[in-house]
């Protein structure tokens, strides 16, 4: 069955102001789209079009080099953003609470020290890519930030939140201001989907 683009749970305009709506129209519809058909067709015919997109990359080695870098450049923008969509939402932000609060204090120190650790490895990523807070086999939790489309997954860490700054996330809004587009993205952060990412990589997924 070919991969497909994830319907948003929110219209386009819901996370206004902080995400404009035409960013979210062209990001969702158009970006995304073009990764989820980009890997139809690097994997079309082969046994990877009827595996789960973060098996893949779980997996990239085992992809034939014929295919390897589509795969990994696709399949990656297919999951990353697939998971972005889910990881906000309309009167998001806040503070997270439970368990992922505890973790995140036991490993940053407050919860205010790991938005600084996060927000600095998204406007330290040069070029295109993603800031990410990563847990590993063990549990504890880490902030990362990867090139280009490259998935956390492929260096076998869970990805329990990610942001996109690759332009194309930001620049209609923000233009050249990626540190004001990392500050008001934390206003749509859905935290209880960030828990629950939280619990199920801590599970050994």
């Amino acid at each position: 069955m070919a991969f497909e683009v994830p319907s948003l749970s929110y219209d386009y305009n819901a996370l206004e102001p902080y995400i404009d709506t035409q960013t979210m129209q062209l990001h969702h519809d158009k970006h995304h789209a073009a990764y989820v058909n980009n890997l139809n067709n690097a994997v079309k015919d082969t046994d990877f079009a009827n595996k789960n997109v973060d098996d893949i990359l779980r997996h990239i080695n085992d992809v034939p080099d014929s295919i390897r870098t589509a795969v990994r450049n696709n399949g990656g923008g297919h999951s990353n953003h697939s998971m972005f969509w889910a990881i906000m939402k309309p009167q998001g932000g806040g503070e997270p609470t439970g368990a992922l609060a505890s973790a995140i204090q036991q490993a940053f120190g407050s919860f205010d020290q790991f938005k600084a650790a996060f927000n600095d490895a998204g406007v330290k990523r040069f070029g295109s890519g993603w800031a990410w807070l990563v847990v590993d086999n063990s549990g504890k939790l880490s902030v990362i930030s990867t090139a280009n489309q490259d998935s956390p997954l492929m260096d076998g860490l869970y990805p329990v939140m990610g942001n996109d700054v690759w332009e194309h996330a930001y620049y209609l809004k923000y233009q050249n201001r990626r540190p004001d587009y990392l500050a008001a993205w934390w206003n749509v952060v859905n935290w209880d989907e960030v828990a629950r990412r939280f619990q199920q990589g801590s599970s050994g997924r």
